[in-house]
């Protein structure tokens, strides 16, 4: 075999993307669907997912709500007979502010989504991906390995969506199902939008200078696209990252600090 071959994953993967409709999410079930896998996801956005680009499967589901995960799963057996990825994406932004200032609401509601709608979702996949001997990818974020002044409780998730993916890997391993995160940066997109926006109104500066501001933060003085990301993932599930396991993978342009 070429070592390119190791490269592109097998034709006819069974992959679950949570979140799946738009953003990251998005690109990376297109980029499963475009490598010849079988793609079902999972969304809030109803009209994301009905947008969806034929051959994506899809079930609305909110991550965070066990009822709606188990649905979500019966869901996914009817489309398919078992599960070789999944791609734990579901997560949210959480609010722009100091400690002191954010509402108990405000923190479980990310804590629920981000962490424990992961625990969720990998609960139910294992028995599957024992199956198969399959991939589990979590997403985290570059606030997974630094501080994230006024993000904490989206700084506090994705240090321990690392610390479960981990654990998670030392756990699943001898069943040879592998488990890894991926950190992306700075991601170009209505999100970050969003968040620069939130940070410039709470810092009281233009949205120019707080882009600004945060490029310079990172080494390359750019922000990364989702198809950066989704291409990591379709990595991992490639023969090349069969060995790769328990590992938090930046994809940044090197994001030194936050």
């Amino acid at each position: 075999m070429k070592t390119t071959e190791l490269l592109i994953p097998k034709q006819g993967l069974k992959v679950l993307v949570t979140a799946g409709a738009s953003g990251i999410g998005l690109a990376i079930a297109q980029a499963f669907l475009d490598a010849g896998a079988r793609v079902h996801v999972c969304d809030i956005d109803d009209k994301s997912l009905g947008e969806l680009p034929a051959g994506i499967t899809s079930t609305r589901a909110d991550v965070s709500d066990e009822t709606d995960v188990e649905a979500l799963f019966r869901a996914l057996c009817e489309h398919m007979d078992g599960l070789d990825v999944v791609v734990n994406n579901a997560g949210i932004a959480g609010p722009t502010a100091g400690m002191d200032e954010i509402s108990t609401d405000e923190w479980m509601r990310t804590i629920d989504i981000n962490l424990n709608g992961q625990y969720l979702v990998a609960k139910r996949a294992i028995p599957l991906l024992k199956a198969s001997s399959g991939l589990l990818v979590n997403m985290a974020s570059v606030a997974g390995r630094l501080g994230f002044a006024y993000r904490t409780p989206y700084a506090a998730s994705k240090w321990a969506v690392v610390g479960l993916t981990k654990s998670l890997a030392s756990e699943l391993g001898p069943d040879g199902v592998r488990v890894n995160a991926i950190l992306p940066g700075i991601v170009s997109g209505p999100r970050i939008q969003r968040v620069i926006e939130d940070r410039a109104r709470q810092r009281g500066t233009s949205y120019a200078e707080m882009e600004k501001e945060n490029l310079a933060k990172v080494s390359m003085r750019k922000m990364v696209e989702a198809t950066d990301i989704a291409a990591m993932a379709l990595f991992l599930s490639a023969s090349g990252g069969a060995n790769i396991s328990g590992q938090a993978l930046s994809v940044c342009a090197n994001v030194e600090s936050l």
